[in-house]
């Protein structure tokens, strides 16, 4: 293929510049000095196109195996945290899970260092009791709460934010379906410990 590519190359360089043909150029005309006088340099030679190298097909196709076994260890990591989860979490979603975070990721944000939104960041969430990321401006009914995230405690949140602790801020109106809390709850358990 590369030797294809390169003949290719020179052949279309050479048909380029005049040159390749199989029949001589006809002569040019002569002329005599006064004739040609000018004042104009000759225009620079153009450059030659780096040569391209085309992987070949077995390399494509080792590329691709490479790829796809990555993906499969990252899947497989994930896999054994979620397995390593109490119920009902370990046979929770993870990827389902992170798809349904992008619903909270407008609000919340999981980088520790990444600061907050509108509301908390969540990293190290399950570590801290209601109200106690230090900086965030917490509702005063967060504030007088007295609980320690755990997934059941923030799959109740979830649920319904407004009657789980009445008089907080946080306008989600809530996530019905429990198998979408779990998945979502699996993914935190996850995302928020990295």
């Amino acid at each position: 293929m590369r030797l294809f590519l390169t003949t290719t190359a020179l052949a279309l360089t050479l048909a380029a510049c005049g040159g390749g043909s199989e029949e001589p150029a006809a002569p040019a005309e002569t002329t005599t000095p006064a004739a040609t006088e000018s004042t104009a340099p000759a225009p620079a030679p153009e450059p030659e196109a780096p040569a391209v190298e085309i992987p070949t097909a077995e390399e494509a196709e080792a590329a691709v195996e490479d790829m796809v076994e990555d993906l499969e260890i990252v899947e497989a990591d994930y896999s054994e945290a979620v397995a390593a989860l109490p119920e009902p979490y370990n046979t929770g979603d993870y990827e389902r899970g992170e798809s349904l975070f992008r619903q909270c990721a407008t609000c919340h944000l999981l980088d520790p260092e990444a600061g907050n939104r509108v509301g908390p960041n969540l990293h190290g969430v399950f570590q801290r009791g209601v109200g106690e990321l230090e900086g965030f401006n917490y509702s005063d009914a967060v504030l007088e709460a007295d609980f320690q995230w755990t997934p059941e405690q923030l799959d109740h949140w979830l649920e319904n934010p407004r009657a789980f602790l009445p008089g907080n801020r946080m306008s989600y109106a809530g996530m019905r379906r429990p198998n979408d809390r779990t998945d979502l709850i699996t993914f935190l358990l996850i995302k928020t410990e990295e």
